[in-house]
C-alpha cells in the first residue's frame, strides 16, 4: 500500500466585480510538502467569463494567472516571492486579497500522488 501524504489546496477564482462577490473557478493550486510539490493549473473559459462581465481583460487576466505558475516553479523568474521556500510561496499565493484573481480558503487532504490529485481536483472544481 502506498503511503498517503498531507496536501493543501485552494481554488483560484476570477472575481470580475469585487463589490458583487461573484466568482468563477478557473484553477487549482496544490501544495504537498512531502513530495516537494507546488503547482497550479488553470483554464479560462472565455464565454463563461464574458457572461460574468464584458469588462474582463482576458489577456491581462491570463498573465496574472501565469504569474501563479511562475511563482510555483520558483527561482529567479518568480522574483522575490519565487525565491522563498516552497511553503512560503504557497502561503503567499493563497493569502487573502481583494483583486480580480483570488483564492478560496485552503483545504487539506491526503494523497499518494500530488499530480494526480491536482488533476482530479481541477476536473471537479473547474472543468
Amino acid at each position: 500500500m502506498q503511503e498517503k501524504h498531507l496536501f493543501e489546496y485552494a481554488t483560484l477564482r476570477v472575481v470580475p466585480c469585487v463589490e458583487r462577490e461573484e466568482f468563477l473557478n478557473v484553477g487549482v493550486i496544490l501544495y504537498c510538502p512531502a513530495q516537494g510539490f507546488l503547482k497550479t493549473v488553470f483554464h479560462l473559459n472565455q464565454d463563461r467569463l464574458k457572461a460574468f462581465s464584458a469588462r474582463v481583460d482576458l489577456p491581462e487576466l491570463e498573465e496574472r494567472l501565469k504569474v501563479f505558475s511562475t511563482i510555483c516553479t520558483g527561482g529567479k523568474a518568480g522574483g522575490t516571492i519565487g525565491r522563498l521556500p516552497i511553503a512560503s510561496r504557497f502561503r503567499w499565493l493563497t493569502a487573502t486579497r481583494s483583486t480580480i484573481v483570488q483564492s478560496s480558503a485552503v483545504h487539506p487532504g491526503l494523497c499518494t500522488n500530488a499530480q494526480e490529485t491536482l488533476d482530479r481536483l481541477f476536473a471537479q472544481m473547474v472543468s
